[in-house]
């Protein structure tokens, strides 16, 4: 059974740092392509940046280039997003995400393991 287990999100003031965790169990990280999406109140899910480590390609949305950096440590089998200059508009639920075809897909949908997300909230 494959679990996905988010951690570090809390509340931090605008031009903060956070650095979230994607904790799996059930299936090894480096043979999937890892995504962080992200659900603000009245929002659509959006995919922010995902790696895919057997190929070493990541990509990110525009909205956090510059900002935001996903890694893999494989022996922990853990994704992390850090995340930095963090804005009010960066507040929502962020969710990891897996795909076995090794392809970052922008779609949802396309995803088959989601863990339970972490709220991030940018306030002063």
């Amino acid at each position: 059974q494959v679990q996905l287990v988010e951690s570090g999100g809390g509340l931090v003031q605008p031009g903060g740092s956070l650095r979230l965790s994607c904790a799996a169990s059930g299936a090894t990280l480096n043979y999937y392509t890892v995504a962080w999406f992200r659900q603000a109140p009245g929002k659509e899910r959006e995919r922010v940046p995902c790696i895919t480590s057997i190929t070493g390609s990541t990509d990110y949305t525009d909205s956090v280039k510059g900002r935001f950096t996903i890694s893999i440590d494989n022996a922990k089998n853990t994704v992390y997003l850090r995340m930095n200059s963090l804005k009010p508009e960066d507040t929502a639920v962020y969710f990891c995400a897996i795909n076995s075809r090794r392809l970052c897909y922008s779609s949802a949908g396309l995803y088959e393991y989601w863990g339970q997300g972490t709220r991030v909230t940018v306030s002063s």
